[in-house]
C-alpha cells in the first residue's frame, strides 16, 4: 500500500505529539528530525525533505505555537498543511472545453501502464457524463493496439484504430472526424512509449502535439521507480509541457515518494491515481485527503464518494424500509455485500476511516466474502429469506454446495444473527449510532478478525 513506511512513521510522531501539554524547542528539533528521516525513508527528494523541515520548523517557532495551550495540535496541522501543499495543494482536474470533443494525450514511458490507464481513465470520465472515444496511437509495441480493443470492449467503450498507416498524426485527426460525427465528446490517445526518454519519441510527440493541439497531455508515470519517476516527468514537462500527471501502480509503492515529490520537482500537479490492477482503481487526486491518510486521519469523503458511484439507490431504499419494519434477511446481505465489494478491496476501505488505519493487527480476510457469497448462493431463495428453517441436513446441503464446512456455515450464521440484532437495534432506537461510537473503544479492535 502507497506510504505505507511513511504513514506509520509520521502518524507515531503525531501520536507523541498529541500526548504533550508542553513542547520545547528540543522536542521540536527531535520530532522534525524524526519527520526528515521518514521522508527521506519515504525516497522523497533531498532537496525538498530539508525545504519542508525548514517550513514547518520556522512556522512553529515563529507563530508562538510551542508556547500554545495545545502545542502537539498546533504542530501537526502545521505538518499536515505542508503535507498537503507538498502534494499539490488543491486537487486539480481535466478541464473539459466548452466546443467539445476534449483532445487527451497520454503520454510516458514503456511500461508506466499507458494503455490501461487509458481505459480506466475513459471509464472514470464516463461517470461523469461524458462519452469518451479510445484511440490506438501507438503503432510500435506489438499487440498495443489489441490491448486497448480488449480494454475497450471489456467498458463498452469504442476504440478508433487504423492499422493501415504509422503516421499517428494521420491516426489521431481521422480519430477527432470520427468522434465528431459520432458525438463523442472527449478523446483519449494513447501513444507510443520507449524503453527509455530518445529523440525520436519526443519529436514523434511534439508532431502529434502541433497538428492534434491537445487540450490535457497528462503524463503516465509508474510511481514504483522513485526518484526515477520524478526524473521522467521532469524530462518530459521540459520537452512538451504537460498539464498533469497519472501516478500508475501507487499501490505495489510502500514508499511514495515520487508522489511527493514529482508536483515540487515539475510545478504540474498530480491530477489521477491508479490505486490497483482493476479498471475502476482509479482515482481523482486530492492531495488534502491523501495528506489526511498518510497521517493517520481518514478520508471519509472519498468513502461516501465511492458508496455513491457504487452503490444502487433504489435498492438502498428498498432497504430502508425493511429495516423500518424490522426485516433484514440473507437476500438483503448478499445485495449490500455485493455492493460493497464493487467499493474496492474492504481493507482499502477501513484504512479511510479515521482511526482503524492505527490498528496494526487488524486482519482483513477478504476471500472470507467470496465464502460468505458462495454460502447465501447455495441457499434456496426460502432459506435465504427464512434462515431460521436452517437445520443440521440443509446447512451439509449447502456446505456441500459452496465448497465449505458445516462449522464454516454455523460461524457465519451466529455473525449473521448478530448484524440482525444490530440492526434491529439501530432502526428501533435512533440514539443507537451515536451511543455506539461515543462507547467505541480502539483498544477493543486489537484483535479484530473477519
Amino acid at each position: 500500500m502507497a506510504f505505507e513506511g511513511l504513514s506509520s512513521r509520521l502518524q507515531e510522531i503525531t501520536r507523541k505529539l498529541k500526548g504533550k501539554a508542553r513542547i520545547t524547542e528540543e522536542d521540536l528539533k527531535e520530532v522534525l528530525r524524526e519527520v526528515k528521516l521518514a521522508l527521506l525513508e519515504a525516497d522523497v527528494n533531498y532537496k525538498i525533505v530539508k525545504e519542508f523541515v525548514k517550513v514547518i520548523e520556522e512556522k512553529a517557532l515563529g507563530a508562538d505555537v510551542l508556547k500554545s495551550l495545545t502545542p502537539g495540535q498546533q504542530v501537526i496541522k502545521i505538518v499536515k498543511d505542508e503535507l498537503v501543499s507538498l502534494l499539490g495543494g488543491e486537487g486539480s482536474k481535466i478541464n473539459f472545453t466548452p466546443n467539445p470533443p476534449t483532445v487527451i494525450m497520454l503520454i510516458g514511458l514503456q511500461g508506466s501502464g499507458k494503455t490501461t490507464t487509458a481505459g480506466k481513465l475513459a471509464n472514470l470520465i464516463r461517470k461523469q457524463g461524458k462519452k469518451p472515444l479510445l484511440v490506438a496511437c501507438d503503432v510500435y509495441r506489438p499487440a498495443a493496439i489489441k490491448q486497448l480493443q480488449v480494454i475497450g470492449k471489456q467498458l463498452d467503450i469504442p476504440v478508433y484504430t487504423n492499422e493501415e498507416t504509422k503516421d499517428v498524426c494521420i491516426i489521431a485527426k481521422q480519430a477527432i472526424s470520427q468522434a465528431i460525427s459520432k458525438l463523442n465528446d472527449v478523446i483519449i490517445i494513447d501513444t507510443a512509449g520507449r524503453l527509455q526518454i530518445d529523440e525520436a519519441l519526443m519529436q514523434e510527440l511534439k508532431n502529434l502535439k502541433l497538428h492534434v493541439k491537445p487540450h490535457e497531455i497528462l503524463l503516465v508515470v509508474d510511481a514504483m521507480t522513485g526518484q526515477d519517476a520524478v526524473n521522467i516527468a521532469d524530462s518530459f514537462n521540459q520537452a512538451l509541457g504537460i498539464d498533469g500527471i497519472v501516478l500508475t501502480k501507487l499501490d505495489g509503492d510502500t514508499r511514495g515518494g515520487a508522489a511527493l515529490s514529482v508536483k515540487k520537482i515539475t510545478g504540474r500537479p498530480i491530477k489521477f491515481i491508479a490505486t490497483g490492477e482493476k479498471l475502476n482503481d482509479m482515482e481523482v487526486f486530492y492531495p488534502d485527503r491523501m495528506a489526511s491518510r498518510i497521517l493517520g486521519m481518514g478520508d471519509v469523503l472519498s468513502i461516501i464518494e465511492k458508496a455513491e458511484e457504487t452503490f444502487d439507490l433504489e435498492e438502498t431504499a428498498k432497504l430502508e424500509k425493511k429495516l423500518k419494519k424490522q426485516g433484514f434477511d440473507l437476500e438483503d446481505y448478499l445485495t449490500q455485500l455485493r455492493q460493497m465489494k464493487k467499493m474496492g478491496s474492504f481493507s482499502s476501505i477501513l484504512k479511510m476511516i479515521p482511526g482503524f488505519n492505527k490498528l496494526k493487527d487488524v486482519e482483513i480476510d477478504e476471500k472470507e466474502f467470496v465464502r460468505i457469497e458462495a454460502m447465501i448462493c447455495s441457499m434456496t431463495a426460502e432459506e435465504r429469506r427464512n434462515p431460521k428453517i436452517l437445520n443440521g441436513s440443509r446447512r451439509l446441503r449447502i456446505a456441500k454446495g459452496s465448497g465449505t464446512t458445516v462449522e464454516q456455515i454455523n460461524k457465519f450464521m451466529k455473525s449473521f444473527e448478530m448484524t440482525q440484532k444490530m440492526m434491529k437495534d439501530m432502526t428501533s432506537n435512533k440514539g443507537m449510532m451515536r451511543k455506539m461510537m461515543k462507547n467505541m473503544n480502539m483498544e477493543d479492535l486489537k484483535d479484530f478478525k473477519m
